[in-house]
């Protein structure tokens, strides 16, 4: 577990609109030394190596847990239980059975609830759902969506935690096949049946404690390290999702591509502070994708009125101060804030049908 919260936040700008005031109540990790520095660099009150000390404590309201997904449903479930409203990182648990759990404690301790899918705040994404919204693209025909990195091409790269089955649950299907199941679900609709491909390129990979110790020993990776899908969506859309750590080059891409009848919405999150827009109503001697540049409206594009002056670009840190603002107002509010541990159990259930269709090799429905 990463963090926990008293009241609210206090690192976003004085100009973003938090509801309350705030305190960094306690910080907790398993290395002691490593916790205590990270307290007197960020400002905490406290550090802690236990995290039962932190959801039990009746002076913290709010629990961040940023740990591995294998101790995510443990701490969220006692957290709820202990009456904490609960920011969850994706992936949010090891499997749907976790997941359900972590749903229904939630909901039987009327807390708010949210898993950290932070790409649903880039203001590209966000706008793109506006204007899907509004009916820009007309009728939804496609949901294209990749992710790639490089960090497996190298077959020397040390097995860890995210290569393990016990402690990652399926790998980079989970750990940022996620990500894009959550934003296909949020912009075009639900995932009703899939059909699957998960692959292992490097079946074992050196053990990292060993070459620490200057010694080569090979440990077995037990979960996908890449994995594809074809799937349909509510109202006939035809989906097609790709992760991958084996793309030289590519360090965190996401692309994205929705076609519909009235139009295109394409995103790079390379280009992140950028949407692409092909409108088939414009004149024919002039169309083509245009260029909407996201933060040049203040007031007007998603959170751009959040931070500098319109037409200056913002990061990928600036998703996290999104999420948690809209975090903590909705905590002050007693609202809930999307995605909710109800997204989190259905983001489950589309990977656990894509993994059934790959052991299967057969196109397999989503579970309701």
């Amino acid at each position: 577990m990463g963090r926990a919260h008293s009241n609210a936040w206090r690192q976003a700008p004085k100009f973003f609109n938090l509801k309350a005031n705030v305190e960094l109540h306690t910080i907790c990790g398993r290395d002691a030394a490593g916790v205590s520095a990270a307290r007197a660099q960020l400002g905490w009150q406290h550090a802690a190596t236990d995290w039962r000390e932190v959801v039990e404590s009746p002076l913290i309201d709010i629990v961040d847990i940023t740990s591995p997904p294998h101790l995510h449903a443990e701490m969220a479930i006692a957290a709820v239980k202990n009456g904490k409203h609960v920011l969850c990182e994706k992936v949010f648990a090891l499997d749907v059975k976790q997941a359900a759990a972590m749903l229904a404690a939630a909901q039987k301790a009327k807390v708010v609830h949210m898993v950290c899918h932070n790409y649903r705040r880039i203001p590209a994404i966000a706008l793109a759902k506006r204007m899907i919204e509004e009916g820009a693209l007309g009728r939804i025909f496609h949901f294209r969506a990749r992710y790639a990195q490089d960090r497996l091409a190298d077959p020397e790269f040390p097995l860890d935690w995210r290569l393990q089955k016990e402690t990652s649950g399926s790998g980079v299907h989970s750990d940022i096949n996620s990500h894009i199941i959550d934003l296909g679900r949020y912009l075009v609709g639900e995932f009703t049946e899939v059909l699957g491909l998960l692959n292992t390129f490097v079946p074992e990979r050196p053990l990292a404690s060993e070459l620490a110790r200057g010694h080569r020993k090979m440990g077995k990776v037990t979960v996908p390290d890449s994995a594809m899908f074809l799937g349909r969506m509510e109202n006939g859309v035809l989906a097609n999702l790709e992760v991958t750590r084996y793309a030289p080059g590519r360090r965190n891409q996401i692309t994205l591509e929705i076609n519909g009848s009235k139009g295109s919405l394409v995103f790079d999150l390379e280009d992140m502070n950028r949407l692409k827009f092909y409108n088939v109503d414009d004149p024919k001697d002039r169309q083509g994708f245009r260029d909407i540049l996201v933060t040049q409206r203040d007031g007007v594009q998603p959170y751009v009125s959040n931070w500098w002056p319109p037409g200056h670009i913002i990061g990928y840190e600036h998703t996290f101060v999104h999420t948690v603002a809209d975090f903590v107002n909705a905590c002050v509010e007693g609202k809930a804030v999307q995605p909710t541990f109800e997204d989190g159990l259905k983001n489950q259930r589309v990977l656990a049908a894509v993994e059934e269709s790959s052991n299967k090799g057969r196109w397999v429905k989503v579970a309701v």
